[in-house]
């Protein structure tokens, strides 16, 4: 790509950016949120066309006018959130919208198919088998779907967006055997992560994009994690775990549950006799591949959500199932994972955003009024306090940037002095910049005698903050470790359904 630039209405995505990736290598694209990963991808995918500059193809200059036309050309692109559908099988989504295939009775089963399916997955190691229904699949089988995909219309450029948000380590250490394999048979590899070490690990070069501009391309091999996220923001970041969260806090119990389930959305149980104790000043984690019952936990602790048996106390005070104003006076604060649907109404102002739990209180509320000076007196206060880049208090909540609106429900949760503060993937798709801001507000919050419960999928982020890390599998507690002696793969082992040893 030479000197590809893309606007927007009143933003420049990519500004005159080159980057160039080789056959028969893994190239790691790395960049803050807004730096133009994701415009210069949708440009490589024909999905934009770019305003000036040029793609060139094998030393060639494309021009593609629609997706199909990169995928003609050889290019295609795993998402994050997988494009599968649940109800067919392996077979059927492989050749779900291959062009190559039209005319031809797709819901078929033609033994070819499955078996060009079976081949491809035994030669990259992405068994799965060729009739096995979507839905029937765990999260990583459904990425090797994915990448099957991909190399069943002969990928000869494969992209990689956040390929190991929702993996185990040990799925994720296989993925990079795949990916590896594809690019020593001389396939390029386009890898986007937010996860420094696994750049390292598995990249050959790394290009680094900030300010919508090519900034360094590096060798992966002459590369540090510090270097490069100091090239990412600009200045050095610490991505460590801080010297005074080594101390175990040893405060009183803020939070306990004793045998709580809670039914499952589908049937079932999504929450199976969990048992688990919170003390002041500490940080636990709650780890385990999506789906676990994660969500359900956080969200059956702040209210949100009841409980079917068991008990929620926070202090001595014994939680209503499914009452959220009474998690809220027996001082629960969450933050939950969906921002712009649980979390914020994108629709309205920071002021309004930031008075949601304290508007039946004075001095918000003056009878059945809203006090809306003070509103705007707590919106910009927050706005000071946890520097969120904002024009005003009556900024709309979805025009700030995804580190600004966690940064916005944190100073909200944090008003008011919380005692149980509940962090629900608090980092998820945030830069480094931004996750540094964050894991430095939850320290805090924990060093002023907050207890916090950190549920994450991000291991390292689990073991740079917690002093307990609990991990969960099928609806329950399966194991707990001291996060200082932890290791990923003893917590890899359990959250894909290994016993405690």
């Amino acid at each position: 790509m030479v000197e590809v630039t893309k606007r927007f209405p009143g933003v420049l995505a990519n500004d005159a950016v080159s980057f160039e990736a080789a056959p028969g290598e893994v190239h790691a694209l790395l960049g803050e949120n807004g730096a133009g990963k994701t415009t210069l991808s949708n440009i490589l995918t024909g999905l934009y066309r770019p305003d000036e500059g040029q793609i060139e193809l094998f030393g060639e200059a494309v021009h593609f006018h629609s997706p199909r036309d990169a995928l003609d050309a050889g290019i295609c692109m795993v998402h994050q959130h997988f494009r599968l559908v649940e109800p067919f099988t392996v077979a059927e989504n492989v050749v779900l919208g291959d062009h190559r295939s039209e005319g031809k009775s797709f819901f078929v089963h033609s033994p070819a198919i499955e078996r060009r399916v079976a081949e491809l997955g035994e030669q990259y190691g992405l068994g799965v088998h060729p009739r096995s229904r979507i839905w029937q699949l765990s999260v990583g089988e459904q990425q090797r779907v994915e990448i099957l995909k991909a190399l069943y219309r002969e990928a000869r450029i494969l992209i990689m967006d956040e390929p190991t948000a929702v993996l185990t380590p040990q799925e994720a250490e296989a993925l990079f055997v795949t990916l590896r394999a594809m690019a020593e048979e001389g396939k390029t590899v386009i890898f986007i992560s937010h996860k420094l070490h696994e750049v390292t690990a598995v990249a050959d070069r790394v290009t680094v994009l900030r300010g919508g501009r090519t900034v360094e391309t590096v060798m992966a091999s002459d590369a540090t994690q510090r270097s490069l996220a100091a090239l990412m923001v600009g200045r050095e970041v610490d991505l460590g775990r801080s010297p005074e969260r080594k101390q175990k806090p040893s405060g009183d119990v803020v939070l306990e549950l004793d045998g709580v389930r809670v039914p499952g959305d589908r049937g079932g149980e999504a929450l199976k006799g969990v048992a688990l104790v919170l003390r002041s000043g500490e940080i636990v984690a709650v780890a385990g591949v999506a789906g676990n019952g994660q969500r359900e936990l956080a969200e059956t602790i702040s209210g949100m959500r009841a409980s079917s048996a068991g008990t929620i106390r926070v202090g001595a005070r014994e939680l209503h199932p499914g009452d959220p104003r009474d998690a809220i006076k027996a001082g629960v604060a969450h933050i939950p994972e969906d921002r712009l649907g649980t979390g914020l109404a994108p629709s309205l102002s920071i002021s309004r955003n930031a008075a949601f739990k304290t508007y039946r209180t004075a001095p918000i509320s003056w009878g059945p009024f809203l006090a809306v000076k003070r509103m705007a007196e707590l919106a910009r206060s927050l706005i000071k306090r946890y520097d969120v880049k904002a024009p005003g208090p009556e900024t709309p909540a979805r025009n700030l940037s995804g580190g600004n609106l966690q940064k916005l429900m944190l100073g909200r949760e944090f008003h008011g002095d919380p005692k149980v503060l509940i962090a629900a993937q608090p980092t998820r798709g945030l830069d480094v910049g931004a996750i540094e801001t964050v894991h430095g507000f939850l320290r805090d919050a924990a060093s002023n005698g907050v207890a916090v419960l950190l549920i994450s999928e991000d291991l390292d982020e689990i073991l740079a903050l917690a002093d307990r890390v609990v991990v969960m599998y099928e609806g329950a507690i399966v194991g707990e470790l001291d996060a200082a002696s932890a290791t990923v793969e003893e917590l890899g082992y359990l959250m894909a359904g290994g016993e405690a040893r």
